[in-house]
């Protein structure tokens, strides 16, 4: 029988007899179709309050230290035991952060900085600190912080929010570090474009205010330092925490959809039409601190994670993921505080039994304890632990499109064969008579371990075939379903 192929994510638009669906969650685009999104996987012991940001720094000999913040504190990852120390500066706490707004990290060389609106920039040398302390050079307070060449470029300025202020060439902690005029060090102020609501970084800066981006390019000996051109106007970000860098390409949301600014490029629309309706109507706007965007750095995805209008407070519940590789976007819906990307250090037999004192029940390898450098998608849980996706794989849904045939009614007498090496599929239909009706779910028909068919009786005008992976199943593609006996029937 022909395939009928669980086609692009398109939930902005109509899935009638089309080659898009609207019902995927839990599942990643793959050439061939969709695999497995895995769960959330706790490796350190809680913060004891929720997450407000999350770091991993790199020294030269390979080693990783991992930095975390809540509303007042900064902690430090014990290596060996997976537990937290408190590195603020004095001991703490700071003033606590914004409500809408969370710790900003960077590297620059050994050097850590952390950055809030109500605090003066900190800074940690991973070579010999053991807590935070003011950054040198008398430094503006900032939300947003960035690295782009050899100089810290500062924004969301607490004192003028529309300029943008960056540090000395390779001179980021030294008492002329931020004295414009010194060493390169200036500041650029905008007369238009409101707010710049973030920096990525980079050999070049991309600047995104509320109206306007523009693209910074530094001129070595030009005592203008660095080159600030528009590059889009009408055009901003909205949410700064959905601004992403993957490589040299950047990512971000604004109120005319998810945008891609590729090298020397200006911004191109990736979710007209495809899910930039659906998702805005789905965002809880007042929780912007709570839409953050990640590049997974062991794929080709990016992941943004937001709190949906029904979702729980000071939580993100669900996520967007689009592969640029693939073009296509799909949905997830787990939760957690803070979403980064940090690299695992090793850790001692006592420790891991310290974090689970049953290994039978463990649900990760022990492989996956190893120390790495290459850093890998991560998050805070609701439970204030730093975590990996590691977990079981998430229940995964997947419906067809809309199927129905110039008036003809859509027959199934015998059942349906998911195209999936998943070992356990249940299979139901959303049945409706027309197209104003709300579809009515069938029962759930299991998928029979012989002849791989889940059962399903089916007389209707139109029909979406739905199926789902339980949660915990070990699979790794689902391309569409196989109808055994379906045939649209009647006349014309």
């Amino acid at each position: 029988m022909p395939l009928i192929p669980f086609g692009e994510y398109r939930p902005d638009v109509s899935d009638y007899e089309a080659a898009t669906q609207r019902g995927i969650m839990n599942a990643v685009p793959r050439g061939d179709g969709y695999g497995p999104f895995p769960s959330l996987s706790a490796i350190s012991a809680s913060l004891g309050e929720q997450a407000r940001g999350g770091f991993a720094a790199y020294k030269s000999d390979g080693s990783v230290v991992v930095f975390a913040a809540t509303a007042t504190d900064l902690f430090r990852l014990d290596n060996t035991a997976f537990t937290w120390a408190k590195v603020s500066k004095a001991g703490g706490p700071y003033p606590a952060i914004p409500q809408q707004d969370q710790w900003g990290f960077i590297q620059f060389n050994n050097l850590v900085v952390a950055v809030q609106a109500n605090v003066v920039p900190q800074v940690f040398d991973i070579s010999t600190s053991s807590a935070f302390a003011d950054l040198a050079g008398n430094p503006p307070q900032a939300r947003y912080a960035g690295v782009v060449g050899r100089f810290v470029v500062l924004t969301g300025l607490l004192t003028n929010p529309n300029r943008a202020q960056w540090s000395g060439l390779n001179d980021v902690n030294g008492p002329n570090s931020w004295t414009p005029g010194i060493n390169s060090s200036d500041y650029q102020d905008f007369p238009d474009g409101g707010f710049c609501r973030g920096v990525a970084g980079g050999e070049t800066g991309v600047i995104l205010q509320d109206t306007i981006i523009r693209r910074m390019i530094y001129l070595p000996g030009d005592p203008r330092v660095f080159q600030i051109e528009k590059i889009a106007e009408e055009l901003g970000i909205y949410g700064p925490l959905s601004l992403v860098r993957s490589g040299s390409t950047v990512y971000f949301y604004s109120l005319k959809g998810f945008h891609r600014v590729d090298p020397g490029g200006t911004p191109v629309a990736i979710g007209r039409e495809r899910v930039d309706r659906t998702f805005f109507t789905d965002l809880d706007a007042s929780a912007p601190q709570m839409f953050m965007g990640r590049t997974d750095p062991r794929s080709s995805r990016v992941i943004w994670v937001y709190k949906s209008v029904n979702g729980v407070a000071n939580q993100f519940d669900k996520a967007l993921i689009y592969d640029p590789a693939l073009d296509r976007f799909a949905p997830a819906r787990f939760s957690g505080e803070y979403l980064s990307q940090i690299s695992q250090p090793g850790i001692t037999l006592e420790a891991l039994g310290s974090l689970f004192p049953n290994l039978d029940a463990m649900t990760q390898s022990l492989d996956s304890f190893q120390g790495a450098i290459v850093p890998e998608l991560s998050a805070f849980d609701v439970a204030h632990c730093m975590a990996f996706f590691r977990g079981p794989n998430l229940e995964a849904t997947l419906q067809t499109s809309e199927l129905g045939t110039d008036g003809r009614r859509v027959s199934e007498k015998r059942g349906v064969r998911p195209v999936s090496d998943a070992p356990t599929i249940y299979a139901s239909a959303l049945r409706r008579e027309n197209l104003q009706q709300v579809p009515v779910a069938t029962s759930e028909s299991a998928l029979h371990p012989v002849s791989g068919i889940c059962n399903m009786l089916l007389d209707t005008r139109y029909a979406r075939i739905k199926c789902r992976i339980p949660a915990g199943q070990s699979w790794t593609f689902i391309n569409g379903i196989e109808p055994e006996s379906y045939k649209p029937t009647g006349r014309r």
